[in-house]
């Protein structure tokens, strides 16, 4: 198993919490990780990426030029990261936000309306879950139960009240690929 994903989106959305909870996962799974941050130079609001590597194998590099999987919550994202996926490779959208297809025929591509899907959870703060519970039921990088656990670990126990709503956008954004 070798997963090279790209997450991007404006600072705000989940980007970083993503990664970070797919590598934290990786890690309770025994796989190797790896996860680079790159920041705008706004802190919210501005453009934000990580790069997450969950491999059998030992990881050379930290940074994904040829992505099997890219998330893209935006529309300069998604203008900056479709080429990067390789052919046959998944690329994710967040209809809600960008109205602009794909040009692409030789990649998976997946429209999902995540704040669309967050707001009818009742808690638009979760958009960035909701597309990772897409992501996770057509990739099985890790497990939906290593993202809860890795979720206390990312967030702290202080924030565990939250992992309810959070469950619940996981489970959303998988029905919604299914």
């Amino acid at each position: 198993m070798d997963e090279r994903i790209i997450i991007a989106g404006f600072g705000g959305q989940g980007v970083m919490a993503m990664g970070q909870l797919l590598t934290y996962s990786g890690m309770i799974e025994d796989k190797n990780v790896a996860w680079l941050p790159s920041y705008g130079p706004e802190m919210r609001g501005g453009t934000a990426n990580c790069n997450v590597l969950i491999s059998d194998e030992p990881i050379g590099a930290p940074v994904v030029t040829e992505a099997t999987a890219a998330v893209v919550m935006n529309l300069p994202s998604l203008d900056k990261f479709e080429k990067d996926v390789v052919p046959g490779g998944k690329l994710f959208i967040n209809s809600s936000l960008i109205d602009k297809k794909c040009s692409r025929d030789d990649i998976d591509v997946y429209y999902v309306p995540v704040n669309d899907l967050a707001n009818d959870l009742g808690n638009a703060k979760v958009a960035n879950m909701v597309m990772l519970g897409a992501f996770l039921e057509l990739t099985n990088a890790v497990k939906v139960d290593s993202i809860l656990e890795a979720f206390k670990k990312v967030f702290g126990e202080n924030k565990s009240h939250l992992l309810p709503i959070n469950e619940k956008a996981l489970e959303k954004g998988a029905s919604v690929v299914k």
